[in-house]
C-alpha cells in the first residue's frame, strides 16, 4: 500500500507560463504536487494550483507565489481531515498570510491573487477557486467550465441584471473581479465536486490571460487532439498571437490510466461540515447499569456473593460502555458522492468537435502569421514552418482533421519559438 507509484502510467500533466506580449513581469504562478505513494494518493490525491496576482511593485508576483506555495504546503499538513476540509483550511490560512504581508508593507498594500485548485482523488475531482482563473474539464468532445468567474460581469449575469447583447453588457469591464485572495482578512472560497473521473478526462487550469483571448470552442479541440505539453504550448501561443495582453498560464492534466478513475465502491466518501462532539448514550445502557447494581445489592443482602459479583461486573461493564459512548469522539457530517456534491458546476458546457470549421480558423491564423513575418530581416526557419503547413493542408483535404490540427499546431509553435529566439537575440545585441 505504501509502495512508490509510477504516475506516468496513468497521468500526464504539463505547464506553460508565459509573460505575454505587453507585460514586463509574470505575475502568474502555478504548483503541481503529486502523491508520493498510494497511501498519500488515498488521503491527499494530486494537487494542481494556478494563481494570477495583482498589485504594483511586484506585489502581484509575490501574492501569487505565496498562494501556490502556501496552499500546497498547508494542504498536506492536516492529517485526519477530509480533503475538502484540509483544502479549505489551507486557503483560509494562506489568505491570512498574504493579507498580513500586504498590511505590513505599503508597497504591497492590497496585494491579492486569484486562486484555482484542482485535486484528483480516488473519490473524484475536487475544485476550489477564488477569482476568475478557471478550471475546465474535457470529456469526449464536451468542454465543461467547472468554476464560476468571480467577476463583475458574471455576478451581474447570475443576478439577472445583465443580459447578453444588451447595452450594459457592452459597457461593463470584463476584467473587474469581485473576489481575490489576500486583500481582505477573510476570504470566501467556492468549492465544486467531487466530479467522477473517467479515463481520458482532461483538465485545464488557466489564468484569464488565456481564457480571454482564446475561446472555449477553440480550447476543446486542442485539448482533445494534442498531448498535454503540446496543448499547453499551443494555447499559450494562440493567446500571444492575439496580442498577449496579459500573462498566460496553462496547466493541462490528462487521465491516461484506470488507476486514476473514480471507484466509489473502494473509497470512503469525502466528508464535510464535520464537528467533533460527544456521543449520546443509549438509554438502555443506563437501564442495564441500574438493574445490575440493584441486583448486586439484593444478592448481597441474601448472602448470594457469587451472583452478586456477576451482577456487579455487569454494572461495571455497562458503565464502561456508557463512558465510551459519551466520551469517545464520533465523526459527524455530510458525505459527498454520486448523489451529493458541492457547488453548482459545471457553469458552461459546450460541444467542441474537431471539424473543418476549426481547421479553417487555424488555416487563416497560419496565413496571417506567415504574412506578418515576410519582408523582415529576421533569420527564421521558414522551410520547416512551410513543411508543417503542407502536411496540415493535405490532412485537411483528406478530412483527417485531428492530423491537420496537429500539423498546424507544430507550425504555429515552431514559428512562435523562432520569434521568441529572435526577440531574445535582439534584446541582447
Amino acid at each position: 500500500m505504501d509502495s512508490i507509484v509510477n504516475w506516468d502510467e496513468c497521468l500526464q500533466h504539463a505547464e506553460v507560463s508565459d509573460i505575454g506580449m505587453r507585460r514586463t513581469t509574470n505575475q502568474d504562478a502555478y504548483s503541481v504536487v503529486l502523491a508520493t505513494d498510494m497511501a498519500s494518493w488515498q488521503q491527499y490525491g494530486h494537487l494542481f494550483v494556478v494563481a494570477d496576482g495583482m498589485g504594483a511593485h511586484a506585489a502581484g508576483e509575490l501574492a501569487s507565489e505565496m498562494a501556490v506555495t502556501g496552499i500546497s504546503h498547508r494542504y498536506h499538513k492536516y492529517q485526519g481531515m477530509s480533503a475538502p476540509e484540509a483544502l479549505h483550511k489551507a486557503i483560509v490560512e494562506t489568505n491570512a498570510e498574504v493579507h498580513q504581508r500586504g498590511q505590513a508593507n505599503l508597497d504591497f498594500h492590497n496585494m491579492g491573487t486569484t486562486t484555482s485548485v484542482l485535486v484528483l482523488l480516488p473519490q473524484g475531482a475536487m475544485v476550489a477557486h477564488v477569482g476568475d482563473s478557471r478550471v475546465y474539464r474535457l470529456r469526449g468532445d464536451q468542454l465543461d467550465q467547472l468554476t464560476f468567474d468571480h467577476s463583475l460581469v458574471w455576478e451581474l449575469r447570475a443576478s439577472g441584471h445583465l443580459t447578453e447583447g444588451s447595452e450594459l453588457a457592452r459597457t461593463v469591464p470584463k476584467n473587474i473581479i469581485t473576489r481575490s485572495l489576500g486583500p481582505n482578512a477573510a476570504v470566501h472560497t467556492d468549492f465544486e465536486g467531487p466530479f467522477p473521473i473517467e479515463l481520458g478526462d482532461t483538465f485545464l487550469l488557466c489564468s484569464d490571460g488565456l481564457s480571454g483571448p482564446v475561446k472555449d470552442e477553440e480550447m476543446g479541440p486542442i485539448l482533445a487532439t494534442l498531448p498535454p505539453r503540446e496543448a499547453a504550448q499551443l494555447l499559450a501561443d494562440l493567446a500571444n498571437l492575439r496580442g498577449g495582453p496579459d500573462n498566460v498560464t496553462a496547466l493541462v492534466v490528462k487521465v491516461t490510466g484506470p488507476t486514476m478513475t473514480t471507484r466509489m465502491a473502494t473509497s470512503e466518501p469525502l466528508m464535510v461540515q464535520r464537528e467533533k462532539g460527544y456521543g449520546a448514550v443509549h438509554p438502555f445502557v443506563f437501564i442495564a447499569t441500574g438493574v445490575c447494581f440493584l441486583a448486586a445489592i439484593a444478592m448481597l443482602v441474601v448472602q448470594q456473593r457469587v451472583p452478586a459479583a456477576v451482577a456487579l461486573g455487569g454494572g461495571i461493564v455497562s458503565l464502561v460502555v456508557a463512558a465510551l459512548q459519551r466520551w469517545v469522539f464520533t465523526p459527524q457530517g455530510v458525505a459527498l458522492g454520486n448523489t451529493r456534491r458541492l457547488g453548482k458546476g459545471p457553469y458552461v458546457s459546450i460541444k467542441c468537435p474537431v471539424n473543418a470549421g476549426f481547421i479553417e480558423k487555424l488555416t487563416v491564423m497560419v496565413q496571417q502569421l506567415r504574412e506578418a513575418t515576410q519582408g523582415s530581416d529576421w533569420k527564421l526557419d521558414i522551410d520547416q514552418f512551410n513543411q508543417f503547413c503542407q502536411v496540415a493542408e493535405q490532412s485537411a483535404r483528406s478530412r483527417d482533421y485531428k492530423a491537420a490540427l496537429t500539423s498546424y499546431a507544430n507550425a504555429i509553435s515552431h514559428m512562435m519559438k523562432e520569434l521568441r529566439q529572435q526577440g531574445h537575440h535582439h534584446k541582447h545585441k
